[in-house]
C-alpha cells in the first residue's frame, strides 16, 4: 500500500516539476529568481500556520461527519486518519482522500460505503463555501461569471437530487434491473443513506460555514504573499482570485489541479498588469505553503499512523 501511495505522490511531483519548469521558462528564469529574492522568508512560518489552521478546521468537519453517520472512533484515531488523508491532496478532485474511509474500516471495521460519502460531503461544502466568495467577486471584478454560474447550478442540482429521498430510491430501483450493478445495491443503499444524512439542511449549512472559515485561512495567506510583493488589490480580491483558481483547478480533475490552478492565479495577476515573474513567484509560494505542505503533513501522518496501527494494508485502494 505504501508503495502505491509513494508512486501516486511521485507522479504528481513529476507533473508539478514539468508545470513549474514551463512557467519558469515562460516568465524568464533569471527574472523569476530575482522575484524570489524579494520574498521575506520570515513569512514562511505564519503562512504554514495559516495552512495548518485550515487542516485543523477541516478536521472538525470530518469528525462531525463521522458522528453523523454513526461511526464510533476515538478523536485521536480520527485525527490521525484525517491527517493521513492529506497525502492524497494531489489526486484529481482530492478523490484519493477515500483513503480515509479505508483506514476507518481498518480501525473500526465499518464498511467503506458508509463513510465514503463523507469525502463527497467535504468536497460539496468546500465548493459551496468557495463559490460564496467567488460569485460576488466574479461580478464585482467582471471575471469568470459564466463559469461560476454553471458550477453553482450544477452543485445546487446535485445537492437537491441527493437530498430527494424519493428520487434516489427510484434511481436505486432502476439500478436493480442492471445485472452487474445488482450485487452492489446494498453498498449503494448504505452510501445513499449516509449521503442523505450528511446533506440535510442543518449539517450542510453548519459545515459550509465552517468550510468558509477554514478556506479563509489560506486565502489570507495568499493576501499576505501579495502584500510582500507590494501587490494590494484589496483583501476581497485576494480571497476571490484564490477561491476562483481553486475551483477551476478542482473541476479540471487534474491531480491537485496542477497547471490549471497555477495558470489561473498567474494569469489573474498578469491581467492586473503584474509582471510575469512576480505573478509566478507568488503563485509558486502559495502552492508550496498550501498544496505541498498538505502532502508533507500527510507523509508525516502516514509514518505516525503506521507506528500506531502497523503497515497500511488496504491494497485494494
Amino acid at each position: 500500500m505504501l508503495k502505491k501511495l509513494k508512486k501516486k505522490v511521485l507522479i504528481s511531483i513529476v507533473i508539478a516539476g514539468i508545470v513549474y519548469l514551463a512557467f519558469t521558462i515562460y516568465a524568464d528564469y533569471e527574472e523569476v529568481l530575482l522575484a524570489f529574492y524579494r520574498f521575506d522568508l520570515i513569512l514562511i512560518l505564519p503562512l504554514l500556520l495559516l495552512s495548518f489552521l485550515n487542516y485543523i478546521t477541516r478536521f472538525f468537519k470530518w469528525d462531525y461527519y463521522i458522528s453523523i453517520v454513526g461511526v464510533e472512533l476515538k478523536k485521536t484515531d480520527s485525527f490521525s486518519i484525517f491527517m493521513t488523508g492529506l497525502i492524497m491532496s494531489v489526486t484529481p478532485g482530492k478523490v484519493g482522500e477515500l483513503l480515509k474511509s479505508y483506514l476507518v474500516k481498518e480501525v473500526t471495521n465499518t464498511s467503506v460505503s458508509k463513510t465514503a460519502p463523507i469525502i463527497f460531503a467535504e468536497r460539496v461544502t468546500d465548493f459551496i463555501s468557495l463559490l460564496l466568495i467567488t460569485v460576488t467577486g466574479a461580478f464585482a471584478f467582471d471575471y469568470g461569471s459564466n463559469i461560476v454560474i454553471i458550477v453553482s447550478l450544477f452543485l445546487v442540482i446535485l445537492v437537491i437530487a441527493i437530498s430527494n429521498k424519493r428520487l434516489a430510491l427510484d434511481v436505486l430501483t432502476l439500478l436493480e434491473k442492471i445485472v452487474f450493478i445488482k450485487k452492489y445495491l446494498t453498498n449503494l443503499h448504505t452510501a445513499f443513506e449516509s449521503s442523505y444524512l450528511l446533506l440535510k439542511p442543518k449539517p450542510l449549512l453548519l459545515m459550509t460555514l465552517l468550510s468558509l472559515f477554514s478556506w479563509g485561512f489560506e486565502c489570507l495567506g495568499y493576501y499576505i504573499i501579495l502584500l510582500n510583493f507590494g501587490i494590494d488589490f484589496g483583501l476581497f480580491w485576494a480571497f476571490f482570485s484564490y477561491s476562483f483558481a481553486t475551483i477551476i483547478g478542482a473541476i479540471s480533475m487534474l491531480p491537485g489541479g496542477l497547471g490549471i490552478t497555477e495558470g489561473s492565479l498567474t494569469f489573474m495577476l498578469i491581467r492586473e498588469n503584474i509582471s510575469k515573474n512576480v505573478a509566478f513567484a507568488t503563485t509558486f509560494i502559495i502552492r508550496v505553503v498550501t498544496l505541498w505542505f498538505a502532502v508533507f503533513v500527510g507523509v508525516l501522518s502516514v509514518i505516525i499512523y503506521q507506528k500506531r496501527f502497523g503497515k497500511l494494508n488496504v491494497d485494494s485502494f
